[in-house]
């Protein structure tokens, strides 16, 4: 199995994704969480040296630039990176503040010697070949004092949709991993256990969680059609970190610290 990038998936991805709710509940979901968690480095250095990584269409990038922090956007797929520019580049900038893009996957940043106080993994690991190592990776871009805001497909939240749906065969030939050049379902939707098992093995604590989608990409019609966006978005805000629904998000969103002040784990 090799990565997957988006390339010439771009406008595709933003009519399925964040031209509907699926990216309005995401986009909300995980900038209230960092609206939170963001305190416990914000303290160290001001703005914050913000590495995001395979950052798509840029919308996390233009969150944190809005709130005056310094971003370098990474995505390997060139049509991605020409729309995160458009969308970013406009953005006015305060003194000492600073924006940059590199046409760089994950695996390649390591070798720069960069160290950040943030670094943003929405949504990546999924498409890798060896997520695992890419955590490693993850461990060697961050400050000791900073943090990994880390994303991850749901591969239990997959097999519960279809369940639900009645697709049993489906699960019994472990049918999960989306098929064809278009789709937008990753090729491999990953076990939470599994990622917490590389999380700790790549000298990271997961210090928060929060489930993304945990009931809207469940809902039946008509009453998915016929509800009202935001207050979906208000319900999945307030479900999001209930302990009997955060599980069944369709991501899993973490906060990472690293857990000892050793050097990071070698790749594989």
């Amino acid at each position: 199995m090799a990565d997957r990038y988006f390339d010439q998936l771009g406008a595709h991805f933003a009519r399925k994704i964040y031209a509907g709710p699926k990216g309005a509940i995401r986009l909300a979901v995980l900038t209230r969480d960092l609206e939170e968690w963001l305190p416990e480095v914000a303290a160290a250095a001001r703005p914050l040296r913000v590495l995001d990584v395979g950052a798509g269409l840029g919308h996390i990038s233009e969150w944190l630039l809005q709130r005056g922090h310094s971003v370098t956007v990474t995505e390997p797929a060139e049509e991605m990176l020409s729309a995160a520019r458009e969308r970013l580049q406009p953005l006015p900038l305060q003194p000492g503040q600073s924006l940059q893009f590199m046409p760089l996957p994950l695996q390649e940043l390591p070798t720069r010697g960069e160290r950040y106080d943030l670094v943003i993994c929405h949504a990546v690991l999924e498409w890798l070949a060896d997520p695992a190592a890419a955590l490693l990776c993850l461990r060697q871009l961050v400050n000791q004092g900073g943090a990994v805001s880390l994303a991850f497909y749901n591969r239990d939240a997959l097999i519960y949709k279809n369940l639900i749906k009645g697709q049993f065969r489906k699960l019994q030939r472990n049918q999960l991993a989306g098929e064809g050049k278009r789709s937008l379902t990753p090729q491999q939707p990953l076990d939470p256990r599994e990622v917490y098992a590389w999380i700790a093995e790549a000298d990271f604590h997961c210090r928060e969680q929060t489930g993304v989608r945990v009931f809207h990409d469940y809902m039946h019609e008509p009453f998915k059609s016929a509800a009202d966006a935001q207050e979906v978005i208000e319900q999945e805000l307030l479900y999001s970190r209930h302990p009997a629904y955060r599980h069944l998000g369709r991501y899993l969103h973490c906060w990472l610290r690293p857990a000892s002040s050793g050097p990071a784990a070698t790749t594989r």
